[in-house]
């Protein structure tokens, strides 16, 4: 039954950026600086999204409407409060000091907190649900996955420019901006052969927590 929302996540609905990669020795000291104080404050945040995001692909598919109810309410909250935080990360290390800094800070920070507004919404659609009628709860749900797919089309461009360059390159040396893996599998993970734990490969070779 939450094969889509793990679908949907294994297809890269959440706004990440991907910064594991390439590096270079010659980042300036300053943006060195700037990407340190950055991606410090942005490590707990980045593996609690990670923890999110591995909740939701391994619940259940046959499980019980409450049970994929609460766990997927709980990580589109704890993904918000994630983007929330990561939003301030960037707002309070400064403006970047490279070219159009103040440009690219503004827009990250705009569209993080957009992105953390729009799983709110998912999670109100989430708590809207009846999960005592399993039909009615399994089209709500398709309701939510739909909505996971337009967080995938939002704009990406402002952070796609906050990882290139020398801030990409900056940040990609820090060991908090790098990939993050979820801590442990989550309570009541679908088995081997479920739709849900299918979806999970999908994810494995991406960072799908990564500022």
């Amino acid at each position: 039954m939450n094969k889509k929302l793990a679908a949907a996540l294994s297809g890269g609905a959440v706004l990440v950026l991907a910064l594991s990669g390439c590096s270079s020795d010659d980042s300036d000291d300053k943006v060195g600086t700037w990407a340190k104080k950055v991606c410090d404050q942005a490590q707990p945040q980045i593996q609690k999204r990670a923890n999110a995001q591995q909740t939701i692909v391994s619940t259940a598919a046959d499980g019980k409407p409450a049970d994929i109810k609460a766990a997927d309410s709980k990580a589109f909250q704890d993904i918000a409060d994630a983007d929330k935080a990561l939003a301030a990360a960037v707002q309070g290390a400064g403006t970047p000091p490279v070219d159009n800094g103040e440009k690219l800070q503004k827009d990250a920070v705009t569209e993080l907190n957009a992105t953390a507004t729009a799983y709110l919404g998912l999670k109100k659609q989430v708590d809207a649900l009846d999960a005592k009628n399993q039909q009615k709860f399994a089209d709500g749900l398709q309701g939510v996955a739909d909505g996971l797919k337009k967080i995938e089309k939002m704009d990406q461009d402002a952070l796609r420019k906050l990882q290139s360059g020398e801030l990409g390159q900056a940040m990609a040396k820090e060991p908090g901006c790098q990939t993050a893996r979820p801590s442990s599998p989550a309570a009541g993970s679908t088995p081997s052969g479920s739709a849900s734990a299918k979806a999970a490969p999908a994810l494995s070779g991406k960072p799908y927590a990564t500022l």
